[in-house]
């Protein structure tokens, strides 16, 4: 046999926990899609040496690069990404080959004492403190505590999911805010003492899903590695994360600029998918604010749902048409972080 084809191929991942637990569940499903063996190459990008924290260093593509590096050198065969920490522009040299079905894309409370937001914030005579380093977050935390009549103080944090839960732990924070997906593919869901519902906390476009990358045109397989990547593509999650993308991209926003997005196929929106109704309905909600929570921008539209897996063209036009609509309402001027 021809060594090009038995030979592992080179999965390029990030070296911590949750990435190498992501990227060991796509490496066995290409395994099983593709017959080969898949060996893991871990790989260090300056998001994970930087200490300062995301929204100083800008965000966008610090999880990135180095892993794109290492397939245009050829270091690597193909790469899992977050896909939340994807820049919205793509490479041509370069293609999402397949996004699989996406885990729960919520954002989960880990507090003090099992306790939910509201019993958090309950107490007038101490204000909560609550962990996280995602400007999005704060801004929808801190009005939702407005909402409630209540103050919360938002403290930036780094690091892995346990020095995050570690500073719960300790007593150094009330709570910390974390992607609900991360937690489920660690095994680490029952942590969460809440869920928090996308109609006060939406997630960061994108959130609970995995991108897989690979050149568009590899030296050894041609475009053969992308079309066989492709059979892990879930069209229903594709469509979804596109219109949250596009929303992002046209308010010339950043992976960490306070925007939350959520694309929603069901035709039961919120509830579970019917399985004798057909999907219609692509329906999108987005939020910008400021990281106070004093101003807050929430805006859903609802459009067709793509024709077919190849119609890309109608969660594009309706994540611009949503963000012409949010910028109308002056959320161009919440942004802390605009793309250049």
């Amino acid at each position: 046999m021809n060594d090009s084809t038995t030979r592992p191929l080179r999965l390029g991942t990030r070296r911590s926990a949750l990435a190498m637990a992501q990227s060991g569940l796509v490496a066995e499903a290409v395994r099983e899609l593709t017959g080969r063996p898949v060996e893991l190459v871990e790989i260090t990008t300056y998001g994970d040496t930087s200490r300062e924290h995301l929204a100083q260093i800008g965000g966008t593509g610090v999880f990135v690069s180095a892993l794109r590096d290492a397939l245009l050198a050829g270091d690597i065969d193909f790469a899992v990404h977050s896909l939340k920490d994807l820049p919205t522009a793509q490479p041509e040299t370069l293609t999402l080959a397949a996004i699989p079905v996406r885990e729960d894309p919520r954002d989960a409370l880990i507090a003090r004492d099992g306790l939910t937001f509201e019993e958090l914030t309950a107490d007038p005579e101490r204000t909560a403190r609550i962990g996280t380093g995602s400007p999005r977050r704060m801004a929808q935390l801190n009005a939702w505590a407005r909402a409630l009549g209540r103050r919360i103080e938002t403290v930036p944090i780094r690091g892995n999911i346990d020095t995050r839960i570690g500073f719960v732990e300790k007593g150094e924070l009330d709570a910390v805010v974390l992607a609900a997906a991360g937690l489920t593919r660690l095994g680490r869901l029952d942590e969460a003492t809440q869920l928090l519902s996308p109609d006060v906390v939406l997630p960061a476009p994108g959130q609970g899903a995995l991108a897989i990358e690979c050149l568009a045109v590899h030296p050894v397989h041609g475009t053969a590695l992308a079309a066989r990547l492709a059979d892990l593509d879930d069209p229903d999650t594709r469509a979804a994360v596109t219109a949250e993308r596009s929303l992002l991209a046209a308010l010339e926003a950043g992976c960490s600029a306070p925007v939350g997005a959520l694309a929603d196929l069901s035709p039961n929106r919120g509830g579970p998918k019917a399985d004798e109704q057909a999907v219609t309905e692509l329906h999108l909600r987005g939020a910008v604010g400021t990281t106070d929570g004093s101003t807050l921008v929430h805006l859903s539209t609802t459009g067709h749902a793509p024709a077919s897996p190849d119609d890309v063209s109608t969660p594009l036009n309706l994540g611009r048409e949503l963000a012409a609509e949010m910028l109308a309402k002056g959320a161009a001027g919440l942004m802390g972080e605009r793309a250049l």
